[in-house]
């Protein structure tokens, strides 16, 4: 029996088991499991568009969340299809998705041609100036004021994502992104070698169950907060970005810019706000 999309994710191995010589103990080698990296190659409409290295699993949600950070699709109704690549004469099928643009998303296809030529990537990716973040900012939702977060949510964060972090258990070398609730509530969690994957997943997983939260939740990320972070944040029209590790200048720029609430070294018991103050802080 053929597997459903979401079956064929769920079998995908996330984790491998390796032989290690354990230093300074010596002795035999010893199993240890690490996470699994693979290239996952995006195609929409026929044409391939970008390959990511990814952790094997949720690929269609990877995709999704992909596609609508780098501003190719606004929601669920962009999309027509979704699937991975079954064509047995293509050995890498398992690492291909294939997506199909809605028949009336005009607008998505010229944004997709815009992309294909414009994909921010890198911390060096030369976006700097306050000319640059002016314009950037005339491409995504921007708040009059950043959002008060309590200190008491901000500070269980990082433990309630933490406690769901299955495969991180096993290996130790993933990242995790959440969307939680303002009112408290775990909307989307997911894990990846990369932490800008691991965003996506967890944004994509709210595309493609038509459930975008809107102005009431907060993305929680375990690394720290780049420029990309930010701007994929404000994509999804969420209104804060908390984060275990520093955030970067111009991440503080772009918050500061779009009326995001930015939090940095949100672990320990302590948290610094950069663009708001918690409320009753």
């Amino acid at each position: 029996m053929n597997r459903r999309p979401d079956e064929e994710e769920a079998a995908a191995p996330r984790v491998r088991e390796v032989h290690v010589a354990r230093y300074p103990d010596g002795g035999e080698p010893e199993v240890d499991r690490v996470a699994v990296e693979e290239p996952l190659e995006i195609r929409v409409d026929g044409e391939p568009l970008a390959v990511l290295m990814r952790t094997p699993g949720d690929d269609l949600a990877l995709t999704a969340g992909f596609l609508l950070t780098e501003g190719v699709i606004l929601d669920r109704d962009d999309l027509r299809a979704l699937a991975p690549c079954r064509d047995p004469a293509n050995r890498d099928r398992g690492n291909v998705v294939l997506v199909s643009l809605a028949a009336g998303a005009e607008l998505a296809r010229s944004r997709l041609t815009q992309a294909q030529r414009r994909f921010f990537t890198s911390s060096s990716c030369g976006l700097c100036g306050k000319a640059t973040i002016a314009s950037l900012v005339q491409d995504v939702p921007t708040y009059p004021t950043p959002l008060a977060l309590a200190p008491s949510f901000l500070l269980s964060l990082g433990e309630r994502v933490r406690a769901a972090q299955a495969v991180f258990d096993q290996t130790g070398g993933l990242h995790a992104a959440a969307v939680v609730h303002t009112g408290g509530a775990l909307l989307a969690l997911a894990e990846d070698i990369g932490r800008h994957n691991a965003v996506d997943k967890a944004l994509g997983r709210l595309v493609l169950d038509d459930a975008l939260p809107g102005d009431d939740a907060v993305l929680w990320v375990s690394g720290r907060a780049s420029f990309e972070l930010v701007q994929k944040a404000l994509v999804a029209r969420l209104r804060a970005l908390v984060c275990v590790g520093a955030p970067s200048s111009l991440a503080v720029e772009l918050a500061s810019a779009a009326g995001l609430t930015l939090v940095g070294f949100a672990r320990g018991g302590r948290y610094n706000v950069y663009t708001a103050r918690s409320a009753g802080a």
